[in-house]
């Protein structure tokens, strides 16, 4: 059992959480692997009023 804190108030959860088998997901494995690959680092460099950041 946990206790759950919502707008300052606390409340006890009186069920148990759902015991389900873990799964793992795949969203178009080729194509998000394949473009993850092809991101180069940014250096972007931002400047406000006169001082320079770096991203």
């Amino acid at each position: 059992m946990s206790t759950l804190l919502y707008r300052g108030h606390t409340y006890d959860q009186h069920k148990e959480c759902a015991k389900k088998p873990a799964v793992q997901l795949t969203y178009r494995r080729q194509a998000y692997q394949t473009r993850q690959a092809e991101v180069r680092p940014m250096v972007v460099q931002l400047k406000y009023r006169g001082v320079a950041y770096t991203h």
